[in-house]
């Protein structure tokens, strides 16, 4: 997932993990994967939050401000092909766990 989210907000992937705010674009696109991972994949905000090196609080609080930015038609386009992405990932990778 973080490569995608890298590519569509033009950051580097390691930023995604960084233990610095680094850009504020970085920052933003760290806010979407967290997003992503809590949202698509199902995790907890505690497991989004070990995953990033983040607390939980600032894991839902990446949420909120996701949330809130989606009204950005631009935003919120892309936000859906991700989620479809994602989603298609998880579904590949059930499909193959099915098949051992």
């Amino acid at each position: 997932m973080d490569p995608a989210v890298a590519a569509v907000f033009d950051v580097d992937v390691h930023d995604l993990s960084a233990a610095t705010r680094r850009s504020p674009r970085a920052a933003f696109a760290r806010q979407v994967a967290m997003y992503l991972a809590h949202v698509v994949c199902g995790l907890s905000l505690t497991e989004v939050g070990g995953l990033f090196a983040r607390d939980r609080t600032t894991v839902a609080h990446a949420c909120e401000v996701i949330e809130d930015r989606r009204d950005d038609p631009e935003l919120d386009g892309r936000l859906e092909h991700l989620e479809r992405a994602v989603a298609a990932l998880i579904d590949a990778l059930a499909w193959h766990r099915g098949r051992r």
